[in-house]
C-alpha cells in the first residue's frame, strides 16, 4: 500500500496498519518518561520504549523506522507549534520567523527535557541529522522563501545574497537564546530585530535629477 504525501504530491510507501493516535501517543509519552528520568538517549532503546509505554517493538516500528525518527516526533510534541505566517508584508512574514525562534528559545530555558535533549544530539550524529532534516532545514527554507519573495516584491535588496541574509538574521536570536542562557528574551524582541536589519537591508531608491 501507498500514501500520497499532501503537501508534494509524492507517493510515499505506506507503514502497514493505520496509525492510532492513542498508541502513538502513549508511545511519545512513554520515551518522554525515559527523558524526564534522566536516561542518556544512548540507552534509550526501542526495546525500552516499548516496555515503559506497553506497547510490542513491533507496533513502534509500524509507525517509526528507528529511534532517531521516533524521537524528533517526541521533540515536536514538546516543541512550540510553528507559528503561521500572515504573508502581509516581507516584515511581517520576518516577525513570525523570529518570533517563533525566540518562543523555541524560552521553551528551551524552562523545559529540562528539550535542554537535555539537544545537548546530547551534538554527540549523536544520526539523531542530529534526522532532527536537522525533519525540522530545522524546512523551517530554513520557509525563511529563504520569505526572502525570496521580499527581493522579488522589491521590499528587499536584491544584491545580496539570500543565505547570507538569513543568517544575518537569525543570527541574534540564536546567540541570545543558545549561548547568552540569560539574555532578554522578552516579548517586541523578534520586531526590534527585524526593524532594525530592516533599515539595511530595504532598496534605496535613486534620487530625482534637479529640475
Amino acid at each position: 500500500m501507498s500514501l500520497v504525501d499532501s503537501g508534494t504530491g509524492v507517493e510515499q510507501p505506506g507503514r502497514g496498519r493505520p496509525r492510532s493516535e492513542a498508541v502513538e501517543r502513549a508511545i511519545v509519552q512513554g520515551t518522554l518518561k525515559l527523558l524526564e528520568e534522566g536516561i542518556p538517549l544512548g540507552d534509550v532503546s526501542i526495546e525500552r520504549i516499548a516496555r515503559t509505554a506497553g506497547v510490542g517493538k513491533a507496533t513502534i516500528y509500524r509507525r517509526w523506522s528507528g529511534k532517531e525518527e521516533l524521537l524528533v516526533d517526541v521533540l515536536r510534541a514538546v516543541e512550540p507549534e510553528d507559528l503561521e505566517l500572515p504573508g502581509t508584508s516581507l516584515r511581517d512574514d520576518l516577525v513570525v520567523v523570529l518570533e517563533s525562534l525566540r518562543l523555541r528559545g524560552l521553551a528551551n530555558r524552562s523545559s529540562a527535557i528539550l535542554h537535555n535533549v539537544r545537548v546530547q544530539m551534538k554527540t549523536s550524529p544520526r539523531i542530529w541529522t534526522a532532527y536537522h532534516n525533519a525540522v530545522v532545514a524546512p523551517r530554513r527554507r520557509i525563511g529563504l522563501e520569505v526572502l525570496r519573495r521580499g527581493q522579488e516584491n522589491g521590499e528587499l535588496r536584491t544584491d545580496l545574497d539570500r543565505e547570507l541574509i538569513y543568517d544575518i538574521l537569525v543570527g541574534p536570536m540564536l546567540v541570545r537564546s543558545v549561548l547568552h542562557p540569560d539574555a532578554d528574551l522578552g516579548e517586541g524582541l523578534a520586531e526590534q530585530m527585524v526593524d532594525a536589519l530592516l533599515t539595511g537591508l530595504r532598496p534605496v531608491s535613486s534620487p530625482t535629477d534637479p529640475l
